[in-house]
């Protein structure tokens, strides 16, 4: 009879750190694999923790810390990671409004309604932007 035993199996790069400000994946797509088993025997689906994310172009994810701690007045030794929550910082609607705001202007795009209605971390906003900035250089303006 066979059997698996094991606590953690976890793939992930190294990560840089800019004055204490932003962490992100360096030069890859690829943030974070990590699969867990909390019993032994073979995983089933239940015991299986899986998650796989992609980071933003660096400079991008930077940037957008660099917005968020202008809109919020928040302090430089404030930790942003990109699972940061605009709301865990203080941010209202109109805090994430003008955050918003600032993104368009500091990358020339424009944000649809509905789509900055999904940015609640700083995650999502750099992948946002990478998308429309993407999007728009393929279309030539």
């Amino acid at each position: 009879m066979a059997s698996v035993s094991t606590s953690c199996l976890r793939f992930q790069p190294l990560l840089w750190q800019s004055n204490n400000t932003c962490q992100a994946a360096q030069r890859t797509s690829l943030k974070l694999v990590s699969v867990s088993w909390a019993r032994s025997g073979f995983p089933s689906l239940r015991a299986t923790r899986f998650r796989v994310s992609c980071a933003a172009n660096p400079l991008t994810m930077q940037k957008v810390c660099d917005i968020v701690r202008k809109q919020l007045v928040l302090s430089p030794e404030t930790q942003l990671t990109p699972e940061t929550k605009f709301s865990e910082l203080g941010a209202d609607s109109l805090g994430t409004v003008e955050i918003v705001m600032g993104l368009e202007e500091e990358f020339d795009i424009n944000v649809e309604e509905e789509s900055s209605q999904n940015i609640t971390t700083v995650k999502d906003a750099a992948d946002l932007i990478d998308k429309l900035v993407q999007k728009k250089a393929e279309a030539g303006t």
